[in-house]
């Protein structure tokens, strides 16, 4: 038994030194409201349920292996691209990592964070709040075609409730990103100080 619980130390170890460097990375900077933090947070609890409802399309017998791959790696990304709202709010945000070479440790430009944000904030409650809802009052996919019959919310019962539950937090994903845009943008025009590289 002994033995066992050597073995297991360092691990345990490792996963420790694992949590504390992601936690100081991933801190809120000094200046972000619990409500902003709130926020961030947010932003990948409303990409997660239409990433895990997809997953199980991946595995459908329908599909070759390019659209199983395809399915997988828009969940993947889907969540990727949510996670980077906490830069907004974390240090990571405001200067580079040790990890990037020629960057690390020097101030993140202001632009450089907030053009893409923005940018993927307009484009996100476009897509996701303004044409998802009008779509489906109409009853028309996103371009404006009729559905099919296989579409999801033509589905009955629960299938349908399912749909709208995995479906319906992805149209805050935009109006979220903006006001983690706009407060970002706030605190850093307000101080010219950021924290020191790590």
């Amino acid at each position: 038994m002994r033995p066992l619980l050597h073995a297991e130390e360092p691990t345990t170890a490792r996963l420790g030194r694992f949590h504390a460097k992601w936690r100081t990375a991933h801190e809120p900077v000094a200046g972000v409201s619990r409500r902003m933090q709130l926020v961030a947070y947010a932003v990948p609890l409303t990409v997660l349920p239409s990433s895990i409802w997809r997953l199980p399309a991946a595995f459908d017998g329908g599909l070759v292996l390019g659209e199983r791959a395809y399915v997988v790696f828009l969940s993947i990304l889907s969540e990727v691209f949510a996670f980077t709202a906490i830069g907004l709010i974390a240090r990571w945000g405001e200067v580079f990592p040790r990890w990037i070479p020629v960057l690390r440790g020097r101030r993140v430009p202001r632009k450089a964070a907030v053009l893409p944000a923005a940018i993927g904030a307009m484009i996100l409650t476009l897509l996701f709040t303004l044409l998802f809802i009008v779509s489906e009052i109409r009853g028309t996919t996103i371009r404006g075609g009729d559905l099919s019959a296989d579409y999801p919310s033509q589905a009955s019962g629960w299938e349908a409730a399912w749909f709208y539950f995995c479906y319906a937090p992805l149209t805050l994903w935009g109006p979220l990103l903006a006001v983690l845009t706009v407060a970002y943008w706030k605190r850093r025009s307000a101080t010219g100080k950021v924290p020191a590289a790590a």
